[in-house]
């Protein structure tokens, strides 16, 4: 399993989409930081805190997470390599976690160059370290779970799949619908006592619950079971080709 996982980071750095996907990120985070004049204008809103960042990034990886995730079987599936794949000595499931895995790992280098903004505003601070450092890593273990689980929507929407593009759509749709879908219809307040447990549901509220800096193990037991879920999801997809 291993050995297919460097091959896939292998494969997301040595093309140029990996690289697209880091830049539009930092490009994406940092024009929203500290050039456009919005509200999540670190220099414009006088804190010293990166709450813009963590809005932000969210509805960023919503799109780029998909397309990192887009070919991981569509491509395998279209260039018919797919059965290929399966002869090796692994399970399935260790053939998915090994593109999931990879995919996560490019998050990762996504996030980690960000750690300037984080230093910058420690600077900028009155006095210099004059912020909420635990809220800060708590939203930056959020957005990693997070993006982990738009992973794990990306392989099996892939899964289902041999055209690129359909995927790409269908992991957007599915996670903008567990990211934000759940508290539009919290907001409808249509079903009274259960509308909180329909919250609950949703990714946005455990992701807010977690970027205070409480990192509470419900939060981290939803995140864990919405992408085991996916994961499983994938794995049924692709055991129907032995039927």
């Amino acid at each position: 399993m291993f050995a297919l996982y460097l091959k896939e980071i292998r494969s997301f750095l040595s093309s140029i989409t990996g690289y697209v996907v880091i830049l539009v990120f930092l490009i994406t985070t940092g024009l929203f930081l500290w050039f456009f004049p919005t509200e999540f204008n670190v220099l414009d809103f006088g804190y010293a805190n990166l709450d813009g960042l963590f809005m932000i990034a969210p509805l960023v990886f919503l799109f780029l997470v998909p397309a990192v995730t887009m070919r991981s079987f569509s491509e395998e599936k279209k260039s018919g390599t797919i059965e290929l794949l399966f002869t090796r000595p692994l399970s399935d499931m260790q053939i998915i976690m090994a593109k999931f895995l990879a995919a996560v790992t490019l998050i990762v280098f996504s996030l980690l160059p960000t750690l300037v903004y984080f230093f910058s505003v420690y600077k900028l601070g009155l006095p210099p370290g004059n912020l909420d450092a635990g809220s800060i890593w708590g939203s930056y273990i959020g957005l990693l779970f997070l993006g982990a689980v738009f992973a794990s929507v990306g392989v099996f929407s892939s899964s289902l799949t041999d055209n690129q593009v359909i995927s790409f759509i269908l992991a957007i749709i599915i996670s903008a619908f567990l990211y934000l879908g759940f508290e539009f219809i919290y907001s409808l307040d249509l079903f009274g006592n259960i509308d909180l447990f329909i919250r609950s549901l949703g990714i946005s509220a455990h992701y807010s619950s977690i970027s205070r800096g409480v990192v509470d193990t419900r939060d981290i037991l939803y995140f864990l079971s919405v992408i085991t879920l996916f994961l499983y999801l994938t794995n049924f997809s692709l055991s129907k080709r032995k039927w």
